[in-house]
């Protein structure tokens, strides 16, 4: 699907112009003429990036794009103002206002599409992001947009890359009244301090002697470790070619040398606010998908993630001549512990016997609830003989210690019974395996529980 982009201008012959260059890279584009019309069709979500005019009546630019990045359902586009004004003062003033970048006419359409392209590509991210932590809410988890919108983007862990000292020196003094900020001068250690400095912004100087910058930031984005830190890129105004190929490469923002202190900050500023919202939206996808695999309880794997796992296990137990243990546990008269201390000290007793579950049991075990004070343990390469001593040590560690229950304020004795047994015939169903050691579960019940019972395959 096009990008598409929103043209916010007064002048019809402006809008005309940039429609044409747009639709001319096949981009789709859509108009307003006024701000207020420009904040309706964003907050309808219909556009992935704002170019802006300034000078309008009743709303000039500078109020809508502050309007834009104040709104929780809009801050997240990106905005370019596109105007005739050309003052470090209006430039400085635009960024302020939360502006990704400030174009001033006539822009070259070279210069316009690569910037374009590059926060089209990174708003398409942000976007897919967005819809995988749509879950996030729905299982009570705090969404990032509010946070956003109040993150002033200072105190950030900067690196700045460049070896000319007098440089460095003045861009780290500049940098350091808002931010933490680390100097390598040796461009060919600078990766591995960004790889291992937990930064959330790199800068880096494409003038560097005996060495390509372009290539340290192409080396960075390719790293998984530095993959999305963004990286702003400093350089003389005669290589204005490198920068656009460095925003066709990854990098997410760019300077030309002399270096205007307010708009160092300013750009620094918005970078590092769209890295902490990014890295919030990435941490709610992997707590929603860890929430979907895991029993909220005790920590476990649920059974879903085992049913599904198991299965892997088992093929590559099969394929390899392997192996593969199983057991279920069954934590005994659980019911009369509900019933005789309440459910809090159910929920108690579920929690601890997961612990000692952990302890008990080796890294490559799968370790799952099955369901109520039922459990699965799933032992790789490993046969009956050695897991039954295993299933032995676990269950004298559940009956050799009394569980602690309403807050430590009384303890009771709890034992657990368990069926186990082997997949050892190649292409054995898993549901036979399960059925097989449920039965001797039964079995262990059967006999007077707080006990192993083994069942060959």
């Amino acid at each position: 699907m096009s990008a598409r982009i929103l043209v916010v201008d007064d002048v019809p012959a402006n809008v005309k112009l940039l429609e044409a260059r747009l639709s001319a890279e096949y981009f789709d584009v859509m108009t307003a003429s006024n701000g207020a019309e420009a904040l309706a069709i964003s907050r309808r979500a219909e556009c992935d990036i704002i170019l802006l005019d300034v000078m309008m009546p009743d709303m000039d630019g500078f109020e809508v794009c502050r309007r834009l990045k104040s709104d929780p359902a809009t801050h997240h586009i990106p905005v370019v103002m596109v105007t005739a004004l050309d003052s470090p003062a209006d430039r400085n003033r635009g960024l302020e206002a939360g502006a990704d970048d400030f174009l001033t006419k006539p822009v070259s359409d070279v210069v316009l599409i690569a910037r374009v392209r590059s926060l089209t590509r990174l708003k398409m991210m942000t976007d897919e992001l967005r819809m995988r932590a749509i879950t996030s809410l729905e299982i009570g988890m705090q969404a990032p947009e509010r946070s956003a919108v109040a993150d002033t983007g200072k105190g950030g862990r900067i690196l700045l890359v460049d070896d000319r000292e007098s440089s460095y020196e003045r861009l780290a003094t500049i940098l350091a009244a808002e931010h933490t900020v680390d100097v390598e001068p040796n461009p060919t250690e600078a990766l591995f301090h960004a790889a291992e400095g937990n930064y959330d912004l790199l800068i880096v100087s494409l003038d560097l002697n005996n060495f390509d910058g372009l290539r340290l930031c192409s080396q960075a984005r390719s790293l998984e470790r530095t993959r999305h830190v963004p990286i702003l890129a400093i350089a003389e105004p005669e290589n204005s070619t490198r920068l656009l190929r460095g925003l066709e490469i990854g990098v997410n923002d760019y300077l030309l040398r002399p270096i205007d202190k307010t708009e160092l900050l300013a750009r620094a500023r918005t970078q590092i606010r769209r890295r902490r919202y990014t890295d919030h939206l990435r941490d709610n996808v992997q707590n929603s998908i860890e929430m979907a695999i895991t029993d909220a309880l005790t920590g476990l794997h649920n059974r879903r993630y085992m049913e599904s796992h198991l299965a892997t296990l088992a093929e590559q137990a099969a394929t390899r001549g392997k192996p593969l243990a199983l057991m279920i546990l069954d934590i005994d008269y659980f019911k009369s512990i509900n019933d005789n201390y309440g459910h809090d000290a159910g929920d108690d007793v579920l929690r601890e016997f997961a612990v000692r579950v952990r302890k008990s049991i080796r890294g490559i075990d799968l370790a799952c609830r099955y369901g109520g004070e039922e459990f699965v343990i799933v032992m790789p390469e490993t046969d009956l003989h050695v897991a039954g001593m295993v299933a032995e040590r676990l269950r004298r560690s559940i009956a050799g210690e009394p569980f602690a229950i309403h807050k430590g304020t009384k303890r009771i004795e709890v034992t657990i019974s368990i069926g186990l047994t082997t997949l050892e015939q190649k292409g054995e169903a898993v549901a036979d395996v399960l059925k097989r050691a449920d039965t001797a579960l039964y079995r262990a019940k059967h006999d007077g529980r707080n006990r192993v019972v083994s069942q060959a395959a």
